[in-house]
């Protein structure tokens, strides 16, 4: 008998190994170890796991499932409130959301939930099970542009609710954030991402690519002369921020943005293709976030020796605990309580180094972590020829500033109520990153909910 303190592990691939390659890191459970997984479960009554799912998927009732070898079954009871259960079996954060909440991980190792939904996803997509779309449209239309998380999850759920729903999406290819800021080894393109969204189009949302609003036509146009009588923004926050140091405009410097959109969407990490990227031979990437994580795993899988460059400690680094684990297993290299002054430039425009200074944790600032000071005289250089900039994006202003009476704060986010996604314009929801700048998948597709349940208000009785 296995013992019920402790998760079922899971198996990857080994750090050595995968450090040269693209292909997925873990691989997940088999049949057998979800189902002895899923029997750690108490299936509490007042599932307090449920209440740390920003989608409130009903989780003791998979894993009962899945427990029973129901594992269609189970696939329908997270269907009810998630339309992209294989994305975030993968990338949601549920060491701080699902899993902390779980009763069994006050004496021993919390239920691995995301990789029993990871399994099921999984499971659904392998065997082609459909989702339960509506029966008949109601003949309402709603737009929603931006088919990343929170667009495809608004769209998704209005979609079974009998809603007309098209997607419009700047790029040329679906998913936003999905195809291009998240790498292949942590989310599969071909074997998860464009399967997630057949299984949206299979409940009848219809998808136009190459439409940037703002641009192509306006919200106002959309409602005004295409008789959208709804709109969802999940655009997301694609604008990079950078940090005003000399020497950022040298050659060898990126956002991670950039960097993970040509690698990723672009495929330049595939040598078939003609996408050009400077690998580097010694890149420092600046930040700490899921984000530099993922850039400084993908340079190092391109050959690069990597530096995270990062002004706290290691217990304050922002991403994932797991995301951070497998940088260092991988060998990325962890400059913690450094932060960059200047970035030297060769004589031909090209980045030679890094000036840095050493930090110590101070008082805790507004966010309630230890502030970094300088320590004066601790200035040193590191030898680099690539920096990535990985320091948090904003919502592109293109949006708000060609929809008449659309309230954004100081940050450029769309102003917008949590419960229901309503902005300052009649009949007009936002979401996602776009309403709070970059944050996680499962929060963005939070929001996608909040906004189709706001829509569905609005039109229901219509």
């Amino acid at each position: 008998m296995a013992d019920v303190l402790k998760r079922v592990p899971v198996r990857e691939q080994d750090a050595k190994v995968r450090a040269t390659n693209f292909e997925e890191v873990c691989y997940g459970y088999n049949m057998e170890e979800a189902m002895e997984e899923a029997t750690r479960c108490l299936n509490c009554k007042n599932a307090k796991c449920i209440q740390g799912c920003p989608v409130a998927i009903n989780i003791p009732g998979f894993i009962s499932k899945v427990k029973d070898g129901d594992i269609e079954g189970a696939y329908k009871v997270i269907g009810e409130s998630s339309a992209l259960p294989a994305i975030c079996g993968r990338v949601c954060p549920q060491e701080s959301q699902c899993e902390c909440k779980c009763i069994r991980g006050i004496k021993g190792d919390p239920v691995s939930i995301g990789k029993l939904e990871r399994f099921v996803a999984d499971y659904a997509l392998e065997h082609d099970i459909k989702p339960q779309k509506a029966e008949k449209t109601n003949g309402h239309k709603v737009a929603v542009i931006g088919s990343g998380p929170s667009g495809l999850t608004c769209a998704g759920d209005l979609a079974k609710l009998g809603y007309e729903v098209t997607v419009f999406e700047a790029l040329h290819e679906l998913g936003g954030v999905l195809v291009y800021g998240i790498p292949e080894f942590r989310l599969p393109k071909e074997k998860v991402v464009k399967k997630e969204i057949e299984k949206v189009k299979e409940l009848g949302v219809k998808f136009e690519t190459n439409v940037v609003i703002g641009k192509s036509t306006t919200i106002d146009q959309l409602m005004e002369e295409e008789d959208f009588e709804a709109v969802f923004i999940g655009s997301g926050a694609g604008l990079p921020m950078f940090m005003g140091i000399p020497g950022e405009t040298a050659n060898g410097v990126f956002s991670a943005n950039e960097y993970l959109t040509r690698s990723n969407l672009m495929k330049a990490f595939d040598d078939s293709y003609d996408t050009p990227i400077v690998a580097g031979k010694k890149v420092a990437v600046v930040g700490g976030g899921n984000v530099a994580m993922d850039a400084a795993r993908t340079a190092l899988r391109l050959g690069a020796e990597v530096h995270i460059v990062y002004r706290r400690s290691e217990a304050e680094l922002p991403a994932r605990v797991e995301e951070v684990h497998h940088a260092m297993q991988e060998g990325v290299i962890f400059n913690l309580l450094t932060n960059p002054k200047e970035i030297l430039v060769d004589d031909n425009g090209w980045v030679k180094g890094m000036r840095v200074v050493k930090m110590e944790l101070g008082e805790p600032d507004a966010s309630g972590r230890r502030r970094p000071v300088e320590i004066p005289g601790s200035e040193y250089e590191i030898e680099v020829d690539t920096v990535i900039m990985s320091l948090g994006t904003s919502p592109n202003p293109l949006i708000a500033s060609t929809t008449k009476g659309l309230e954004t704060n100081k940050r450029k986010c769309i102003v917008a109520e949590e419960e229901n996604g309503q902005t300052s314009k009649a009949c007009v929801y936002a979401g996602g990153d776009a309403v709070t700048g970059a944050a996680t998948v499962i929060l963005a597709m939070g929001a996608g909910k909040a906004g189709a349940k706001g829509i569905h208000e609005l039109l229901k009785d219509k």
